[in-house]
């Protein structure tokens, strides 16, 4: 159970520290499994999340967090691979690049 906690914790910090690298504002402190990620204005994060959705790499969901609009990821699954997580950011920074266009 250990190696599982520790494990979606550290996924979650890659997709964090993925994110924060491509130029987008991480809203948390990530010390646990999930992060809370802005595109920037409520209207082009509701975008980026409606249209990683409808691509299915991977789900994400809507939340919002001290008044702002922001993404969530949650590192939950024990399947979840380092190749999950960087084939999900790599869909996340493409769609967020379209959206911000």
């Amino acid at each position: 159970m250990c190696a599982l906690i520790e494990r979606t914790c550290a996924q979650a910090k890659r997709f964090a520290s993925g994110l924060r690298a491509a130029g987008f504002e991480i809203l948390n402190d990530v010390v646990i499994n999930q992060v809370l990620v802005s595109f920037g204005s409520a209207e082009i994060t509701r975008e980026v999340i409606r249209r990683i959705q409808d691509d299915g790499t991977c789900w994400c969901g809507a939340t919002e967090w001290r008044g702002r609009t922001a993404m969530r990821i949650s590192v939950s699954s024990w399947t979840t691979t380092e190749a999950d997580v960087d084939r999900s950011l790599a869909a996340m920074v493409r769609i967020a690049g379209e959206c911000r266009a």
